[in-house]
């Protein structure tokens, strides 16, 4: 990534009309990869009807509107969504339906006495309630209801929240996995100790000092390109939940927003990383040195912080966070909160399939993209690399080749027909 970023760096304004149709067919093969990630994904983050509506909601609301602390609040919006279904409202609701159904059952066995009276038949010889709308205490449940099978939410609420301890020989304690954590969020606190509502010796301040780190950057007038690069890349790396796709929309908001790094200079790298083994975090280190090639700096250092800024918090975090989990996964109200956290996050891969798509085309007089559907091959080129990989396993790199293939084949068959 770090070496492809070198050559991108040096690609003049305008290049030849093939290279736009490689690229042009890469990204919309990246495109159809991305889109059945977003599908498989969706399939496990699924579980409900509540999740299916914050896969769909946080998938609108990406595509409405983007911003910088947008797409992390879409995320926790999710949360706290299904840890309030989970551990409340579900409850309200259960009882509510509870109360509809005696209704209905207490108006339905009056109307069984109405009709008897009203015939000369005595009552107790002919109505006689079912076992379901009567239930005398130490009575069992009948047959059919002992079988029916939990709701997820209800087996939250009664705690049985299925999780494997992870092995015991790399468990650490909860007291260093606790300090691990605070420690992670106390580091920013150096950013802000200029700000003195937030030096308090509270776990509370110190979480909130993580938030401040990224605050008095905003509020800073004269921003280093460098200290934003980590900070972005430090968030991105914190946030990131739901697998290597959700990256995606977040670094593209994160650098191509702020100017650093051109809307095409971050398609060729997404396409060719498509290609590549590897995580998409990787992309990082390609991002992070392109984008301090304005400020005098080495590339390297770019490459270097954005590496470090995106890798580093989910492995401070993973390692404090599995001292906690034994104690953390009893809790109902941490599994369900992050079951909509996931169901969110999947939902901005959507995301970044629709905005992928609007800046896919690549041409000489409008290098910046636009729309996939303004050419109907690329659509096709789409299609082909989804239902290549999904259909016949076809793996996503040699899709994404075939994809270009297909671009440089469109280029000879229009341009010189």
């Amino acid at each position: 990534m770090y070496l492809l970023s070198l050559g991108v760096g040096h690609i003049g304004a305008t290049l030849p009309g093939p290279v736009y149709a490689l690229l042009s067919g890469l990204n919309a093969a990246t495109v159809g990869i991305i889109a059945l990630a977003a599908v498989q994904l969706s399939s496990k983050a699924i579980t409900d009807s509540l999740t299916r509506m914050l896969v769909l909601g946080s998938a609108c609301a990406g595509i409405c509107y983007s911003a910088l602390w947008y797409y992390p609040l879409l995320m926790v919006v999710g949360g706290i969504t299904t840890m309030s279904w989970d551990t409340w409202l579900v409850r309200l609701v259960g009882r509510y339906k509870a109360g509809l159904e005696r209704r209905r059952r207490r108006r339905s066995i009056e109307g069984q006495r109405g009709d008897a009276v009203a015939g000369d038949v005595t009552l107790g010889d002919t109505v006689q309630p079912s076992p379901t709308a009567v239930r005398r205490p130490g009575m069992s449940r009948p047959a059919s209801e002992r079988a029916r099978p939990r709701s997820p939410a209800a087996s939250l609420q009664s705690g049985a929240v299925a999780a494997t301890a992870p092995n015991g020989s790399y468990m650490l304690s909860a007291r260093l996995a606790m300090a691990i954590v605070v420690a992670f969020f106390g580091t920013s606190i150096y950013w802000c100790r200029w700000w003195p509502a937030l030096q308090r010796d509270s776990l509370t301040k110190i979480i909130a000092s993580f938030v401040g780190l990224l605050l008095v950057r905003s509020l800073l007038h004269n921003k280093s390109l460098v200290l934003s690069l980590f900070s972005n890349m430090y968030l991105a790396g914190t946030i990131i939940f739901g697998g290597g796709p959700v990256v995606i929309p977040l670094l593209r908001e994160y650098v191509v927003q702020p100017g650093w790094v051109s809307p095409r200079d971050f398609l060729i790298g997404l396409a060719i990383i498509q290609a590549f083994p590897g995580p998409n975090f990787n992309f990082a280190v390609y991002l992070g040195a392109l984008a301090v090639r304005s400020t005098g700096d080495h590339s390297v250092l770019g490459g270097f912080l954005g590496f470090v800024g995106i890798y580093a918090p989910g492995m401070i975090l993973a390692f404090g966070v599995q001292g906690l989990w034994r104690y953390l996964r009893t809790r109902a109200w941490v599994v369900a909160a992050l079951r909509g956290i996931n169901a969110a996050a999947v939902g901005l891969i959507f995301t970044a399939v629709y905005r992928l798509w609007e800046q896919g085309y690549l041409t000489a007089n409008r290098s910046n993209g636009q729309s996939l559907a303004r050419e109907p091959w690329w659509v096709v080129v789409a299609a082909v690399a989804y239902s290549s990989t999904c259909w016949f396993r076809l793996p996503p790199a040699i899709a994404i080749i075939i994809g270009g293939t297909l671009g440089l084949l469109w280029y000879v068959a229009v341009k010189h027909k």
